[in-house]
């Protein structure tokens, strides 16, 4: 079903629910996008996995965008599913390139564990209350985060 911002359940809930909760919400392709602050995913997150309506259970990814040199600099980006409802929906939350921290979604969705330690590998983003953060494709002792727009095309090695 295509998304629409005026007739959107699942925004109207989560307004509802939190009426700061919502930075921005957007519609590409059919697809909504609700840009949330980052002090208050972990809440809207719980909530939309919990709520009735809208039961978004299952996380199928979690990325991040570097908007070099723009600021505020990274979106984390969290791709949601409904199975009882079908809706899929796109959670962003928008970080500062000096403060690239966030709060890990592993209590919500304990799936999110091995994503948000690709994020931090290839990003350098910071999941607070991860329960393992690690480097999981790179070495230990790699310089830098490879998929940063200001990282050199021919590595720091």
């Amino acid at each position: 079903m295509p998304a629409n911002l005026e007739t959107s359940s699942v925004l109207a809930r989560l307004r509802e629910f939190d009426p700061e909760a919502v930075e921005d919400a957007q519609v590409f392709r059919d697809e909504l996008t609700i840009f949330i602050p980052r002090g208050r995913l972990l809440a809207v997150a719980d909530f939309l996995r919990d709520d009735p309506h809208l039961s978004f259970k299952y996380l199928s990814d979690v990325t991040a965008v570097d908007r070099y040199p723009n600021e505020p600099r990274f979106e984390t980006v969290y791709h949601l599913y409904s199975l009882e409802t079908g809706e899929r929906l796109r959670l962003k939350a928008r970080l500062p390139g000096d403060e690239a921290t966030v709060d890990s979604m592993v209590p919500i969705w304990p799936g999110a564990e091995a994503f948000e330690c690709e994020v931090y590998d290839l990003f350098g983003i910071h999941f607070e209350g991860h329960p393992d953060l690690h480097r999981m494709l790179l070495p230990d002792d790699w310089e830098g985060y490879p998929l940063r727009k200001d990282y050199p095309t021919e590595g720091y090695r």
